[in-house]
């Protein structure tokens, strides 16, 4: 881990902290854009695994070539800014932040109605007949879980691989939130999709989850994270849930519906019921996580020196 990569990466985190996503032109608004009509016309009757692994190598291998080529010819100021901005279009901190206090905010206020309608903007469950729980439960398993996704795992690669890892991981984990579903119409289609996420995610996961044990209740994270993330079906999000749960002393999981369909989801967690106070609570957690990481970020760049 270089010097040059330590410095890149604490200068987009704090672009990201100060002004968020970028709000025009976003990078990933244009790669959605382009993995959606390949898919369209690629993932017709049921698609196949062989149309999915296609479609995927099509929106990475472009962006990709891309990256390391304008990379390898900018000279080397040019070539930090580059990494600086890319890792800042990648990561999404604050907006995440942003979505959870929309949720919040309203329930506080005692506005079901809105905090449904905002919390559908954070996750695919059916979000129409939430109560006030269901909307808690939403809003603090979506911190937690794209807390790994948005900010952990893409600044993670990024430390080990540059901005090429960065972009990959971040491009592999949008496609995953678009064609990995268990449906008829994604099953196999996004299943290289799924599987290539699992794989570039399964290391930050477990990075994500101890973080929030060591920024919350340590003893609850860990216990949940033992005795409850091997029942989860998917081996990344299991882990965080479970740890994050535990660490926020919240129960989370249950019964939810997806596309209409009811899914008995593991109970996550431990201690009260998920209130609009949980919310509040794993945004602190997401928070002095990225903390934790830029402490740990400047003890590396002190220990290494000039």
């Amino acid at each position: 881990m270089s010097l040059s990569l330590l410095s890149a990466a604490l200068v987009a985190l704090l672009l990201d902290a100060i002004l968020g996503e970028p709000r025009r032109a976003h990078p990933l608004v244009v790669v959605g854009r382009w993995a959606a009509c390949l898919e369209q016309r690629g993932n017709r009757h049921g698609g196949s695994v062989v149309a999915g692994g296609i479609a995927l190598l099509c929106v990475i291998l472009p962006v990709m070539l891309m990256v390391v080529l304008l990379l390898a010819w900018l000279p080397g100021w040019a070539s930090w800014c580059f990494q600086v901005l890319g890792l800042w279009s990648v990561i999404g901190g604050r907006s995440l932040i942003e979505h959870g206090r929309a949720v919040e905010q309203p329930l506080v206020a005692g506005d079901l109605h809105t905090a449904r309608e905002q919390v559908a903007r954070m996750v695919s469950r059916d979000c129409e007949a939430l109560d006030e729980e269901g909307v808690a439960k939403a809003a603090t398993e979506s911190l937690l879980e794209n807390g790994a996704d948005a900010v952990f795992a893409s600044l993670f690669w990024f430390l080990v691989a540059g901005l090429p890892g960065a972009v990959l991981h971040r491009l592999v984990n949008t496609l995953d939130a678009m064609w990995g579903y268990r449906t008829s119409r994604f099953e196999r289609f996004g299943k290289v999709a799924a599987r290539l996420d699992d794989l570039l995610g399964w290391l930050p996961a477990r990075l994500t989850a101890f973080s929030y044990a060591l920024c919350g209740h340590f003893s609850g994270a860990m216990a949940c994270w033992r005795r409850q993330a091997p029942s989860c079906d998917s081996p990344n999000a299991g882990p965080v849930m479970a740890a994050g749960a535990g660490a926020l002393q919240v129960r989370l999981g249950g019964a939810t519906r997806y596309h209409g369909e009811w899914k008995d989801k593991p109970v996550l967690g431990c201690g009260q019921q998920a209130s609009a106070h949980s919310i509040d609570a794993a945004i602190r957690l997401v928070r002095r996580s990225m903390g934790l990481w830029v402490v740990a970020m400047l003890a590396v760049a002190l220990v290494a020196g000039p």
